[in-house]
């Protein structure tokens, strides 16, 4: 009986350790991704935006009277394409 009573209070242990690395871990992340933003934007603030982001050759750009329609088209695949190589990379 108390070898049962030990396995039980070991697995209630176990679990409330890998709840808190869990939620910990969930933190680290959300701060990170948080100061990544910042920086960011601080960099499209303070640099007034990249120079060729969204001026590439392909990008759609409609301009009537009292109406622009702007579709980054091909600034959307490169900048696809950089995240798809960056997470590739670096998901190991």
């Amino acid at each position: 009986m108390e070898k049962i009573i030990r396995a039980k209070n070991f697995h209630a242990k176990t679990q409330r350790t890998a709840k808190k690395s869990f939620m910990q871990d969930l933190g680290k992340i959300l701060i990170l991704m948080g100061i990544i933003l910042l920086v960011i934007g601080a960099a499209l603030y303070f640099l007034k935006g990249i120079p060729f982001f969204g001026k590439l050759p392909g990008d759609i750009l409609i301009q009537k009277k009292n109406f622009t329609f702007y579709f980054p088209l091909v600034t959307s695949l490169l900048l696809s394409l950089v995240l798809s190589l960056f997470f590739y990379f670096f998901r190991k």
